[in-house]
């Protein structure tokens, strides 16, 4: 399953906000160096679906704002 991601760094709290089926917004207190926001956001979407770490994965926008994750069910 494919679902967007539009990530926002530097944010006062961690918070994730259902757009769609497929698309989220992602809030994250992680500055967007060296990969940091990104992990964060693996680590909320995988407490969100309740999966491990290891089942999410960024296909595209690993310096964007707006994300592509592949996430194995």
């Amino acid at each position: 399953m494919l679902i967007k991601v539009k990530v926002y760094p530097n944010s006062k709290k961690e918070e994730i906000i259902k757009k769609s089926d497929d698309s989220f917004e992602i809030k994250v207190r992680a500055e967007a160096k060296r990969g940091e926001a990104n992990k964060e956001v693996v680590e909320i979407l995988s407490s969100y679906f309740n999966i491990s770490d290891s089942r999410i994965r960024l296909i595209k926008g690993f310096k964007e704002r707006s994300k592509i994750f592949e996430i194995n069910l």
